[in-house]
């Protein structure tokens, strides 16, 4: 047994008798009324209490200092029981953790097929939504770098480009997944939890707040008008493979499609 958890042990019994003879001397102290008792006892009594007052403040000191020392050695015996800082042990480890590598960087674009593009298509004005329409069947989608080609080499300016990839649907300004999951919200579907089957889908592929595509770019959800599967409502469709009949349990086995 260590010297502090010896120490914690006596002071702590030091306590507890403390306690013990403030609470005897409570409850064995006269309830008699003072004037009722006689002159000789009276004094008797007055002497007592004196004495018992004098006791009762030696021993309330002692329950102070022995709860003092209780405390202090306590701490002592949680720091030693207390493991060791990370810090101590990662000193102890030989070698230290291997360090994560830097995430890679993505691959230049290749623009070559935009150049093909504009030649083939035009450089007028007229020509934005065909070369838009042409370079996300190809890329999947618009990237920055391919809008900026079109810029240079077309009469088309970057508000003009902005305007149109934003107005229509069918476009996208980010990395689209390797599998597409439409998942219909029309109005069969809508009242047979379409709304629950995207959210768990959601949760199920990990995809941020905000977001349509998870973080591996393996899966972009897209919350589609109508499928024209109504008797099969709820649906979903993944990669051309349609799912119906779904609760939000099933609607994540039918991604399984893709495996």
């Amino acid at each position: 047994m260590t010297g502090a958890r010896t120490g914690s042990l006596i002071a702590g019994s030091l306590v507890v008798v403390c306690v013990a003879i403030l609470a005897t001397d409570y409850a064995l102290a006269p309830r008699q009324p003072f004037a009722a008792r006689p002159a000789a006892e009276q004094k008797k009594v007055t002497d007592a209490r004196l004495a018992r007052k004098t006791r009762d403040g030696v021993v309330a000191w002692g329950l102070i200092a022995a709860a003092a020392a209780f405390l202090m050695f306590a701490k002592g015996v949680v720091r030693q029981e207390k493991p060791s800082a990370p810090g101590d042990r990662r000193q102890a480890k030989a070698p230290g953790p291997p360090r994560r590598a830097p995430a890679a960087t993505p691959p230049e674009l290749d623009l070559t097929f935009v150049d093909h593009l504009v030649a083939k298509i035009g450089r007028g004005k007229e020509a934005a939504i065909p070369l838009l329409q042409a370079i996300q069947t190809h890329y999947r989608y618009l990237p920055d770098d391919a809008l900026h080609r079109i810029c240079e080499l077309t009469e088309i300016t970057p508000a003009e480009i902005a305007g149109t990839s934003s107005f229509y649907g069918q476009f996208r300004r980010s990395p689209v997944g390797e599998h597409i999951v439409r998942v219909c919200h029309g109005t069969a579907c809508h009242v047979s939890g379409a709304r629950q089957i995207s959210e768990e889908l959601r949760r199920y592929l990990a995809i941020p707040d905000g977001e349509d595509t998870d973080a591996a770019r393996m899966f972009t959800l897209d919350e589609v008008a109508c499928l024209g599967c109504c008797s099969l409502a709820p649906v979903l469709m993944v990669d051309g493979h349609t799912a119906g009949k779904l609760t939000p349990a099933t609607a994540c086995d039918a991604l399984k499609v893709t495996a």
